[in-house]
């Protein structure tokens, strides 16, 4: 199962972890793990190469997992365009959760 948890302090999101394979087919052919993948490569490039925020992230190649954390001291501007990344990826891990209940959890922490 994939495991999506989300940090937050208060109402901001300050991050997310990834973890693990959803098991919904072979590896190659698993359209869960493959809906989990873009979206969060589309979430780490809009906030480190398009909004140019130097968020911190992990890849563990061997596990499958990546781990992201937001800077602080943003601008308002760039805190609400982020916010609004992280809160629209929780939205689309919650209703691939819906899809697949078996494959993804989502979590916040």
């Amino acid at each position: 199962m994939t495991t999506a948890k989300f940090l937050t302090e208060g109402k901001r999101i300050t991050g997310f972890d990834v973890s693990g394979h959803s098991g919904y087919a072979e590896e190659g052919a698993d359209i869960v793990c493959a809906a989990v993948t873009s979206a969060v490569r589309l979430t780490e490039a809009t906030i480190n190469d398009v909004l140019g925020l130097a968020a911190n992230v992990k890849m563990r190649e061997k596990s499958g997992s990546i781990s992201l954390r937001i800077p602080g001291g943003l601008s308002d501007r760039d805190e609400h365009a982020v916010q609004g990344l992280l809160s629209g990826l929780m939205l689309y891990f919650t209703e691939l959760h819906d899809e697949y209940p078996d494959n993804i959890e989502v979590m916040e922490a």
